[in-house]
């Protein structure tokens, strides 16, 4: 059987734990060169020696994407690094903050910085390559509080659900999909996206989901049976990053147990 990404060249923010670092794997895994983009170093380096143990082929390469200028120089190193790029994962987020009306600006500016402007920044520097390349794939991260309400209740027992700003970036990421999908098409780069719901990462979920009372809430809610795990993500981004999703493009997939829209 033949692997899914042979002979292309992908990029995963985020890269360096949870469910960058499984779609990593997975990319490694299906044939693809992958260069991991990622601010913590020592992360990030451990991830790429393990794909490389693994016989994949993969590079760290240290990234901030709240920075314009260090956006562009990272994809540029991925570009002299593989010859060109065929796949963005713009997988790196970030939710923690205070809830409204208490959030302060520096917060809102951080989430408001990773979640949207980060993605911005990446598709925009990554553009010109995949119209190069004569086509690709982008795959967004948002997640279902850009669509979900969540009640008293939930604020109670969790001691505070995502930001007010996390809600608004990730909204503004399903925009920004169905806005470069729209623009892409000329170019045959498809633009997809993924929303998560309760999935045990590290830096997300994992300190929730083992509050008993927190769980129980999701699991009466849910359909499936939760919390999922990165893989179940990186499943579904690496269908809609391969060939086999090559006639789909603006879709945003609920990846969250069949979660209800309110809370």
């Amino acid at each position: 059987m033949t692997a899914r990404l042979e002979g292309k060249v992908a990029i995963v923010t985020g890269g360096n734990s949870g469910i960058g670092e499984a779609t990593a794997h997975l990319f490694a895994k299906e044939g693809a060169k992958v260069a991991i983009m990622a601010r913590r170093e020592e992360q990030g380096q451990q991830v790429q020696d393990a794909i490389r143990q693994e016989g994949g082929d993969a590079t760290f390469i240290s990234c901030d994407i709240m920075d314009r200028k260090a956006v562009d120089s990272a994809v540029e190193k991925a570009i002299s690094t593989y010859g060109g790029v065929n796949i963005l994962f713009n997988n790196a987020g970030f939710g923690a903050g205070q809830n409204f009306p208490d959030e302060d600006d520096e917060g809102w500016d951080r989430v408001i910085k990773v979640n949207l402007n980060g993605t911005f920044y990446m598709s925009r520097a990554v553009w010109p390559h995949l119209i190069e390349a004569g086509g690709g794939a982008i795959v967004n991260m948002s997640s279902i509080a850009a669509v979900i309400g969540f009640s008293k209740n939930m604020y109670d027992i969790s001691g505070g659900v995502p930001s007010s700003s996390y809600y608004v970036a990730k909204a503004g990421v399903d925009a920004f999909t169905r806005y470069t999908a729209s623009m892409g098409g000329q170019h045959k780069i498809r633009v997809n996206c993924v929303r998560p719901g309760q999935i045990i990462t590290p830096g997300a979920t994992r300190g929730t989901m083992e509050d008993h009372v927190f769980k129980a809430m999701f699991d009466l809610t849910q359909i499936l049976d939760g919390p999922g795990h990165p893989i179940d993500v990186a499943n579904v981004v690496l269908f809609l990053a391969s060939d086999d999703a090559r006639f789909v493009t603006g879709e945003i997939i609920n990846i969250d147990g069949g979660t209800p829209r309110k809370l």
